[in-house]
């Protein structure tokens, strides 16, 4: 975590700027802004050469460690412009704070997260008018950690590099809609012990597989269980999961092979101030299917970053179908998005400090 010669920020400025995207048109990590930020790391300067400068190709060896053993970290955030033209962030310290986590984790050396959010306010004022306006739109952030020592020796690697690129996008799917979702009983994502609960390239790669099949199968996730029973509900590929049973909301208790999401918090929060009940505990498949069947499951939605608030219409399990809430987003689903949105963009209540503006 040492700092010394690098609080000062060199700027290289990319000249000519690109042509900024039309917010209306907006995919989703695509489209990359002008510049990036980079630092380095070594174990006789520490984390140091702190930079913004024009978005690039890197060039290392192809002996470097991150290829061969998958030593990498990432976060994701976004900024979000109102109508007052503001740049707002929603919950960074909670990101850095996580982003920590798994570099201690993954045996990356830890950053200053003060110096971090400092360098990002940097990089966005710079790329303000990459910031799209539309409604639905936001500036994702994408910070990273990769090893770069030029080694084939299965170690931590002593070198590192940190990143954060920037990425004007639109919803993560199409509109409010809801997502359909498919079982995996055939295929882990992460075990207890291992690195689940960690943000680092390999639990994503894990997980591809089973998204592909899912997707043959017309289905826009995987909903993951458990490695070692194979029936409690863990989260999905891009969210973390909510059911809505009866009068209780429930989400999985983190276990150590669950990312710990910032979103997944907030609605944890927001359901403590409302006084609604809610129950972080480990959920079977099988309560899920009694509950649908009895009629008490009321309407499930996830929650993330890239997402946001995600109805879910359909759970498919073997050759079983589950309809949620007529394949319509539910109250509880349109009430936290509504609430998440608002505060984003400034224009509801911040009870909680969430919401730091880009000065």
């Amino acid at each position: 975590m040492e700092l010394e010669g690098i609080m000062e920020i060199k700027v290289i400025k990319k000249n000519p700027i690109g042509k900024k995207p039309d917010g209306s048109t907006l995919g989703f990590g695509n489209i990359f802004t002008d510049h990036m930020f980079n630092l380095d790391y070594n174990p006789e300067k520490g984390w140091h050469n702190a930079r913004i400068e024009p978005f690039q190709k890197f060039e290392f060896s192809p002996a470097t460690m991150v290829l061969h053993y998958g030593q990498a970290i990432f976060e994701g955030l976004k900024a979000y412009k109102n109508d007052k033209k503001d740049i707002l962030l929603f919950r960074v310290k909670d990101n850095f704070k996580r982003l920590n986590n798994s570099a201690k984790g993954l045996c990356i050396p830890e950053l200053d997260s003060d110096f971090l959010i400092k360098a990002l306010h940097k990089l966005l004022k710079l790329e303000k008018d990459w910031v799209p306006e539309a409604p639905g739109t936001s500036l994702y952030i994408r910070p990273a950690i990769i090893a770069t020592d030029p080694s084939i020796d299965l170690r931590p690697s002593e070198t590192y590099r940190y990143f954060v690129i920037l990425s004007p996008v639109g919803a993560y799917y199409e509109g409010f809609k809801p997502v359909n979702i498919w079982v995996s009983k055939d295929y882990t994502r992460a075990i207890p012990g291992g690195v689940g609960e960690f943000k680092t390239a390999g639990n994503y790669a894990a997980s591809l597989f089973a998204a592909t099949e899912a997707a043959e199968n017309g289905y826009n996730q995987v909903l993951w269980l458990d490695a070692v029973e194979k029936k409690y509900i863990e989260e999905v590929g891009s969210m973390n999961i909510f059911f809505v049973i009866g009068d209780e909301i429930v989400t999985p208790k983190l276990t150590g092979s669950i990312l710990p999401g910032i979103t997944r918090s907030s609605v944890i929060d927001l359901s403590n101030n409302w006084g609604f009940k809610i129950s972080e505990r480990r959920i079977s498949i099988d309560e899920i299917l009694e509950a649908h069947d009895s009629g008490d499951l009321k309407e499930v939605f996830g929650s993330g970053t890239g997402v946001g608030i995600s109805p879910v219409g359909k759970i498919g399990l073997d050759d079983t179908e589950l309809t949620i809430n007529g394949n319509k987003p539910g109250e509880l689903a349109v009430k936290f998005d509504e609430e998440l949105t608002g505060i984003k963009l400034g224009n509801r209540e911040d009870k909680f400090n969430w919401v730091t503006p880009v000065l």
